[in-house]
């Protein structure tokens, strides 16, 4: 989650060397920095039950998950982000010996709220497309049942919308599936 009010200028290095120093966290984009803002507890508890059931299932594999701590880098593009939910396969790829900035996220995923909706279906979406290694994106509405699905098959992303708890994503590239029953379990939708 993030907010628009605090906005600074930095080089890439200049960015680092201040996160790695800061209490709270901040993303980075074209030497912009966004300070990010706490989440309501809606978007906590379906960060947590997601990260949780793919926790459980990529359990003993060769992929691993993590939560909205692993900052992830965009070579391509220079930015910075901090998905809600990210999972890589194989070795992390660390940007340095500091081991604290993911290169190789497999999948995305995303909580939206009112304040970031719009960046994460756009300008982030886009930053997250320049990732070679990324091979799903997924957005999770709040305050409704629904899920969008994002597949890479080559240069285009497919989409796919999941929108009644009964329904069931498939994460191909990680060999998962989330249930939205699951995804929603902790949260009251109306």
């Amino acid at each position: 989650m993030s907010s628009i009010a605090a906005r600074t200028y930095l080089t890439p290095e200049e960015y680092l060397a201040f996160e790695r120093k800061a209490t709270t966290k901040h993303e980075y984009l074209a030497g912009e920095i966004v300070a990010m803002s706490g989440a309501s507890f809606a978007h906590n508890f379906i960060t947590g039950d997601i990260f949780g059931e793919l926790r459980s299932q990529l359990k003993g594999g060769k992929c691993r998950a993590a939560t909205s701590d692993m900052r992830v880098k965009v070579n391509k593009t220079g930015s910075y982000f901090y998905p809600d939910v990210v999972v890589f396969c194989g070795e992390p790829q660390a940007e340095d010996s500091q081991s604290d900035t993911l290169l190789n996220p497999i999948v995305i995923i995303e909580v939206l709220s009112p304040s970031t909706e719009a960046r994460d279906r756009g300008e982030k979406f886009w930053h997250y497309q320049q990732l070679a290694s990324l091979q799903e994106y997924v957005l999770v509405s709040q305050d409704r049942v629904c899920v969008e699905h994002y597949l890479r098959e080559g240069t285009y992303w497919l989409q796919t919308e999941f929108r009644i708890l009964e329904d069931v994503m498939p994460l191909a590239s990680i060999e998962c599936e989330l249930s939205l029953r699951d995804i929603y379990s902790s949260v009251e939708i109306e």
